[in-house]
């Protein structure tokens, strides 16, 4: 579990901020049921810390509900990007918290369908007004009852009602794009009712959360942050010795090492349990050992009690060459930002060289008690999606299939032969409910083949293509597998010319004409429907010089700070790439 400093840090370190410093800045609008002082304050120097410039809206002591019904709040000319909305059962349940037997069962049930209603009133309200992806906080379950034992033997208890509220709340947020729910229950369960929950503080002015655990709250809160600006991390890259398994199995030996069967190896085996199931949700794998590399696969691929294996490793370096090297190697191989990886290594003298050296990776600071490393790695705010598509299910076999493809292209004479045998096929797919996630999320992560990088939301996207925008998606395979939808682009259709907003393609697929075959389509629909031009832009950025030269190179003409196609001229598209159109 991560440590945190007391409040008063916080609060201290925001006054020094300076938000104009940083490239990406988000804004954060606070409403809630009760006193939610130093929450923001907490945000501003978390966000900092991750290099994130956060300007804060504190709504007024429980006025959420003016704020959000009113269209000329001071929330809405806040114009937020992300809104938490914090309610609490005191405030929810009003009388019936403490006296919920008082009225017999058909009005509590009553009760919680009218306070439901007014929320989803709430909601649609502020959805139609805002852009702004709206957080909700879910009710905790109370652990009291003025009936005691009995509470279990009634129909529709307190508990009931409480559960029933949280069930309708997610229900709502099924339905709504832009509405997510926290795990306030969970939250509370986590640190315990009566340390969250100090009655003090609760006297003395309303405040829900004890200010011991408002930091511990906010990083929770990142977790949304990090992911509506795209700056959640997408591969682990873990040691193996004392990392994955207990000892050195050079000095120990293959029987030796602890893992499993004990209570420090029980340990590595739950450690690795959690990493297979982020990897089967789609986060990379990577190692990074100084060891034998016999002695190290053979544990891999033989130990009983391994639960990694080979396959769910994307790149593996197993050598006695410098860490940093190596690090540097597994992004260059993986195709992949330094800033999306984190490393694991249980030597505090690696950990702080790799800082040092590559600050850009997340190195964590991991604890002495290998016991800790599972809660360690579960208390982390970097891995979470707002939405968890195909291609985030499906990316570690398709890292598989990308170490086929080195090596086909290693074994070909020259480029051409080996995009031939490639034998690649594209589909423009539909921009629908079920490829809108995906593109917002390519949007929002997408640096290096990324021509403007501009950012979008879902939202934005279904705008656009209210909006006279050409908003299209391509899926790629070949002969080793499916890529998924991996390129995007976005095109502002005027009645002589046209103009590209928005063209990217994933790291993994550039370099294979690919780019060539999307831009020759789009041009080719252009031409057909009597566009005379078509204008580019190339926005550069410290990440994106890979496509620098992608529209000279086409054959764009520079005017000023864009370029070009006039589209009497010839329309390059690649022989070697199969196209289909998704009706």
């Amino acid at each position: 579990m991560q440590n945190e400093q007391k409040l008063s840090y916080y609060i201290s370190k925001s006054k020094l901020i300076n938000i104009n410093k940083f490239g990406r800045k988000i804004r954060i609008a606070l409403l809630g049921s009760y006193t939610l002082n130093g929450i923001a304050e907490t945000l501003s120097v978390k966000c900092a810390d991750s290099n994130i410039g956060c300007t804060t809206y504190l709504s007024e002591y429980d006025q959420y509900n003016q704020d959000i019904l009113d269209d000329n709040s001071a929330l809405y000319k806040f114009v937020p990007d992300i809104t938490f909305l914090l309610l609490d059962n005191r405030n929810i349940l009003g009388d019936f918290f403490h006296f919920p037997y008082s009225s017999p069962e058909s009005d509590r049930q009553q009760f919680i369908k009218n306070r439901t209603r007014h929320l989803e009133n709430l909601i649609r309200a502020f959805t139609r007004k805002s852009k702004s992806k709206l957080v909700i906080t879910n009710l905790t379950i109370p652990t009291y009852s003025p009936y005691g034992l009995y509470e279990t033997k009634t129909n529709y208890n307190l508990q009931e009602m409480v559960r029933d509220y949280n069930s309708q709340l997610e229900k709502m947020a099924l339905v709504n794009d832009s509405v997510y729910i926290y795990d306030f229950n969970g939250f509370v369960t986590k640190f315990g009712e009566y340390n969250v929950f100090d009655h003090r503080q609760f006297f003395v002015g309303d405040i829900k959360v004890a200010f011991d655990y408002i930091p511990y709250l906010v990083h929770d809160m990142m977790g949304y942050v990090k992911t509506i600006l795209g700056l959640n991390k997408k591969c682990i890259v873990l040691d193996l010795d004392n990392t994955l398994w207990g000892g050195i199995v050079g000095e120990d030996g293959f029987e030796g090492i602890k893992l499993g069967n004990d209570p420090i190896g029980k340990a590595f085996v739950e450690f690795q349990k959690i990493l297979l199931s982020l990897n089967q949700r789609g986060v990379i794998l990577a190692i990074n050992s100084k060891n034998n590399a016999g002695d190290a696969l053979k544990v891999i691929k033989e130990h009983p009690n391994m639960v990694l294996k080979e396959e769910n490793f994307a790149c593996m370096k197993i050598n006695w060459n410098d860490k940093v090297q190596n690090m540097k190697e597994i992004a260059n191989e993986l195709n992949i930002g330094l800033d999306s990886m984190v490393f694991f290594d249980d030597d505090p003298v690696n950990r702080e060289y790799l800082r040092v050296n590559i600050p850009q990776i997340l190195t964590v600071e991991i604890p002495q008690d290998v016991a800790q490393y599972a809660q360690t790695l579960m208390s982390m705010n970097d891995f979470h999606l707002l939405k968890i598509t195909d291609e985030d299910v499906k990316r570690a076999k398709m890292y598989v299939q990308e170490k086929q493809r080195k090596k086909l292209e290693h074994s070909s004479t020259n480029l051409q032969d080996f995009l031939q045998q490639l034998n690649i096929k594209i589909t423009f797919k539909k921009v629908d409910s079920f490829t809108i996630p995906r593109i917002s999320q390519l949007i929002l992560k997408t640096n290096q083949f990324n021509l403007t990088t501009r950012r979008y939301q879902e939202e934005d996207i279904k705008k656009f293509i209210k909006e006279n925008h050409w908003v299209g998606c391509v899926q790629v395979e070949d002969k080793f597998g499916d890529n998924g939808i991996t390129g995007v682009f976005i095109v502002k259709k005027e009645n002589i010319q046209w103009t590209i907003d928005t063209f990217l393609l994933s790291c993994r697929i550039i370099g294979r004409g690919i780019e060539d075959g999307i831009l020759g389509h789009i041009l080719k629909k252009a031409k057909e429907e009597g566009i005379k031009k078509l204008k580019g832009e190339f926005i550069p950025t410290k990440k994106n010089t890979p496509c620098a030269n992608f529209f000279a190179d086409y054959g764009f003409k520079k005017e000023g700070n864009t370029w070009m196609f006039e589209l009497h001229n010839p329309i390059k598209i690649p022989s070697h790439i199969k196209y289909v159109i998704e009706q």
